[in-house]
């Protein structure tokens, strides 16, 4: 086993290391003691500060007992929505399509269900999590 101490953002891990037998060794350097990050200075305070308008929170739909909703994988955009509200689907029926990195993913259902809900549309941006619609 061999001991090193490695920097991460500027915090310190001491880690071990456990050396295969067979393989050729290679002869590192230890790494130095850690150097703390220099100290940043605060910015100075602005004089008559112009207030800066902020977004209303947007409310999580509500979801009953009984409901199940269909979440967001991924941030990415909405390509198309295969479904409305008052649709039947059955477990694995592509509800929508999200663009994300350059990819196609089907947004499958998770169960056999009614549509509740369909919280997004084509071209709508989406983060991790957001509920893209209900089931009922």
């Amino acid at each position: 086993m061999r001991k090193f101490l490695v920097n991460v953002n500027g915090t310190s891990y001491e880690i071990l290391v456990e050396e295969l037998s067979g393989a050729a060794a290679v002869p590192a350097a230890m790494p130095a003691a850690p150097v703390a990050p220099a100290p940043v200075a605060a910015p100075a305070p602005v004089q008559n500060p112009v207030p800066t308008p902020v977004a209303a929170p947007v409310a999580a739909p509500v979801v009953s007992a009984g409901q199940q909703s269909v979440n967001s994988p991924m941030p990415g955009n909405i390509l198309a929505v295969n479904v409305k509200v008052g649709d039947s689907v059955n477990e694995g029926d592509v509800l929508m399509i999200l663009e994300a990195m350059k990819m196609e993913n089907e947004i499958m259902a998770p169960g056999s269900g009614t549509v509740s809900s369909v919280n997004v549309s084509v071209g709508a941006s989406v983060n991790t999590g957001d509920v893209l619609c209900v089931l009922g």
